[in-house]
């Protein structure tokens, strides 16, 4: 079994980082910049600066030598000294600028401790000569003859390491126009990527810090695990007895009207959306008829609704699943032959068929606890229970990327546990079965 185990535990190795690659594209690449959907469209460069600095989101994405910087503000061309035709200009159009000498702005400082690149956009408007300098003496570091043409160049600037420096670009004996102004930030090597650090604070145990309430992850989960099971573990353990026993009684009477009945039923609980369920509960056990309370977690009595509303939005499915299992066993030949050596239908009900039940049972089991600890979304939500479901809820609406991963991470995590168990569990309820 020790054999097993530890090669399931390598084979979960792989699936993990899976997940772990996964979550984080979709939460750094597809969903947009986590600085701006926390902080605001309108908030500072400095500001998100200091957000992804703290949260490394200014490192390369996976690998490379060159991070994102927002230094050079959104990519537009900025000038301390802004040319006649700026104003008005729309977002992605080209600047034009006469002969002179123009310094380009930063949207901030640039840190004594980095080093920056900067790269423009331009082509010649006529005849014109083109420099790239930092500091603020100029030196050109880059220069380029060009006749009209419509061709964009690129002219590149290496800045950083005094505050207040800053980059400038001078035209002489003609005119240019710039499209664009992009700033980069160098890592301290190549493999000083956002992806490989949030390996690195995982394998730490370091779940990050919620950007809502500024706190631990680890602190908002801790504090969270404690209403969501408190909910969920009687929605599962109830559910789960009062299927099986439905669903054995429905094998026991099959065919007679309590049988039809109770199938009834359960495609009547199966039709109802969860939410219905929500608001009739609310409305009318805790609002109308006062039978419970309607929001909070004071005490015990305030999980008691939320708990039925848990155990009767599942109940239907859970009802016909278990029945069809229970009558597929109860047709086997094992099953006649003992009721043909006189067991009664009671006997060979509990002590043929649902011990060999408990087998695709336990496969359905496994699938629902990792709900165990991610809590109940809508539940939690709706009945203000402070669990791991309103805290996820929350995160999703705040874009709290550290809280969002470390709850599907987990979730990950407790999906390949049960699936472990799981397979170890059946050796117990079946002889034939072997570990290999």
């Amino acid at each position: 079994m020790s054999a097993y185990v530890l090669r399931r535990l390598a084979q979960a190795v792989p699936t993990l980082l899976g997940v772990l690659l996964i979550t984080f594209l979709l939460f750094n690449v597809v969903g947009g910049s986590p600085a701006a959907l926390t902080l605001g469209e309108r908030a500072s460069a400095a500001a998100l600066e200091e957000f992804d600095e703290v949260r490394g989101f200014n490192k390369p994405l996976i690998a490379g030598r060159w991070g994102p910087t927002r230094i050079a503000g959104d990519g537009r061309p900025r000038f301390v000294e802004p040319p006649p035709d700026a104003a008005g200009v729309p977002p992605g159009a080209p600047v034009r600028l006469p002969p002179g000498r123009w310094r380009f702005a930063l949207a901030f400082p640039p840190r004594t401790d980095a080093v920056y690149r900067l790269d423009i956009e331009w082509r010649p408007d006529g005849a014109a000569r083109a420099a790239v300098g930092a500091g603020g003496v100029f030196q050109p570091l880059e220069a380029a003859d060009a006749s009209a043409s419509k061709d964009w160049k690129t002219a590149a600037a290496l800045f950083g390491g005094t505050a207040g420096a800053a980059p400038e670009i001078a035209v002489f004996e003609g005119a240019i126009e710039v499209r664009a102004a992009r700033a980069r930030r160098r890592a301290r090597h190549p493999f000083d990527s956002q992806f490989l650090d949030y390996l690195g604070r995982v394998a730490r145990l370091d779940l990050g810090v919620s950007s809502r309430e500024n706190r631990r992850v680890a602190e908002l989960l801790r504090e969270g695990i404690g209403p969501s099971l408190a909910l969920t573990v009687p929605i599962f353990f109830a559910g789960l007895a009062t299927a099986l026993a439905l669903a054995l009684v429905c094998a026991y009477r099959r065919g007679s009207r309590l049988d039809r009945s109770i199938v009834a039923l359960s495609v009547g609980l199966m039709s109802v959306n969860y939410l219905v369920w929500i608001a009739v509960g609310q409305y009318v056990l805790a609002y109308r008829w006062g039978w419970f309370p309607a929001w909070g977690f004071e005490s015990a009595r305030h999980l008691v609704l939320p708990a039925l509303i848990g155990i009767a939005s599942g109940l239907g499915a859970d009802v016909r699943f278990y029945r069809t299992l229970a009558l597929d066993e109860a047709g086997r030949d094992y099953v006649r032959a003992a009721m043909a050596r006189g067991a009664g239908a009671g006997r060979a009900l509990f002590r043929h068929v649902l011990p060999n039940l408990m087998i695709p049972v336990l496969t359905n089991v496994a699938i629902a606890l990792p709900f165990l600890y991610t809590g109940s979304l809508l539940l939690e939500s709706f009945f203000g229970i402070p669990g791991l479901g309103h805290l996820g809820v929350n995160a999703i609406h705040s874009a709290d990327v550290d809280v969002i991963r470390a709850v599907v991470l987990i979730g990950a995590l407790l999906y390949l546990a049960a699936n472990l168990l799981t397979d170890l569990a059946y050796t117990a309820l079946d002889p034939r079965v072997r570990l290999r």
